[in-house]
């Protein structure tokens, strides 16, 4: 078993990698993006006046990828009980979304096409182990779901990297969102010693929270697809293992209530839309963040209040993790 003093010192060396390439890479990323013509223009739905390099996502993931291989490395060295398997799993898919996301963002995809190579990757991961095989509840215990294990864990992870796609329309929005939800979840994850989904967390919040410093308003760089897609869908798969696969008794309840606001977002938008007899990934201006603009919030109280409202979720959901 790894002894308590090292993997402290790895979950700190894991947050200083993946803070300081991902602030340093961010720049490179962003020059690159403008020579490439991979830049967000304005429009009649968005709320930026100047076009805007995207391709944020490829500056986190050097940074997360950097982090995550020297993590999984030391913690061989010391000895750790980290599932490998798993993590291989969920760095490799989350790598091919990085890469569609990084195409979408050179030139558009359709929606469809993006949501097969999101299933895809879900399906990975899937393979790798990572897996939603049981519910638990603090009535009833451990409810085995069986059949629906694929369906129900296909439905989790491809939600959530939509849900995170969805809620990118302001600067700093799924970023900052991914910083309060990370850094929850691997507090979580240590709760429930799952060391591969600690790993993962502490290295995704250093890289998100170093990338906000140029995408908080005013942004000089946007994530794009590269970087939505990419954080959510690594925010997915760990939960799973990181709260999903213990026997916590509200387990279900805790990654809900953490991730809440993109989850509210998303199943609101689906659901106006289906009401409308839109297509429900035709894209519009009614999102939350878009109905604060209309209240009277600039972008940066609208924002500042959904990571107020990310924070109390997670708050709530970290009291309910650490009193059972």
């Amino acid at each position: 078993m790894i002894k308590y003093k090292p993997v402290m010192l790895i979950y700190l060396l894991t947050f200083l990698l993946a803070f300081l390439v991902t602030y340093f890479a961010t720049p490179v990323v962003k020059i690159l993006a403008s020579k490439i013509n991979a830049v967000d223009i304005p429009n009649d739905r968005k709320v930026h006046l100047l076009p805007i390099p995207r391709l944020g996502g490829v500056a986190i993931y050097a940074g997360f990828m950097a982090a995550v291989g020297t993590a999984f490395i030391l913690s061989r060295i010391y000895g750790s009980a980290l599932d490998y398997r798993m993590g291989a799993g969920i760095v490799l898919a989350g790598t091919i979304l990085m890469l569609v996301g990084m195409r979408d963002d050179i030139k558009s995809l359709r929606p469809t096409t993006k949501l097969v190579w999101q299933i895809l990757a879900a399906l990975i991961v899937i393979s790798f182990g990572v897996e939603i095989s049981f519910l638990t509840n603090p009535f009833n215990g451990i409810l085995s779901i069986g059949i629906l294990a694929i369906p129900l864990t296909l439905l989790w992870v491809v939600g959530i990297t939509n849900a995170m796609n969805l809620i990118d329309g302001l600067d700093g929005l799924a970023t900052g969102v991914t910083v309060i939800s990370s850094l929850t979840l691997f507090f979580v994850a240590l709760r429930t010693h799952q060391i591969g989904a600690a790993i993962l967390m502490i290295a995704l919040f250093g890289a998100a929270l170093a990338f906000l410093r140029y995408n908080f308003n005013p942004a000089s760089i946007f994530l794009g697809d590269s970087g939505s897609m990419f954080l959510g869908f690594i925010l997915a798969a760990s939960s799973i293992i990181g709260v999903l696969k213990t026997t916590l008794v509200v387990a279900l309840i805790i990654p809900v209530l953490i991730l809440g606001v993109p989850i509210f977002d998303t199943l609101f938008a689906i659901g106006r839309r289906l009401g409308t007899g839109k297509h429900p990934f035709e894209a519009d201006n009614k999102h939350i963040h878009h109905m604060l603009l209309r209240a009277g919030f600039n972008k940066r109280e609208a924002v500042l209040a959904i990571y107020i409202a990310c924070f109390l979720l997670s708050f709530i959901a970290l009291v309910m993790a650490l009193q059972r």
